[in-house]
């Protein structure tokens, strides 16, 4: 292969993994940022569901419960 012809080759080939390493930083920046968001509404729907069990607690004792003016 003559050495005129590898240069602009080699030169699309350099050209393609900068673009090919700047797609997977931004494709992980984008991944770190869903996974942050994902255990953010982990966190705020387990606290969601302990809260609701508490009222759903509160409320099936209220029956049995007399009322304060009594």
């Amino acid at each position: 292969m003559d050495p005129q012809d590898l240069a602009p080759r080699l030169e699309k080939i350099e050209t393609r993994l900068a673009y090919l390493e700047d797609f997977l930083t931004r494709l992980q920046d984008e991944v770190v940022g869903r996974n942050a968001t994902l255990d953010r509404l982990i966190t705020e729907n387990t606290a969601m569901k302990e809260r609701l069990l508490l009222i759903s607690r509160n409320l099936e004792e209220m029956p049995n419960q007399r009322p304060p003016h009594y």
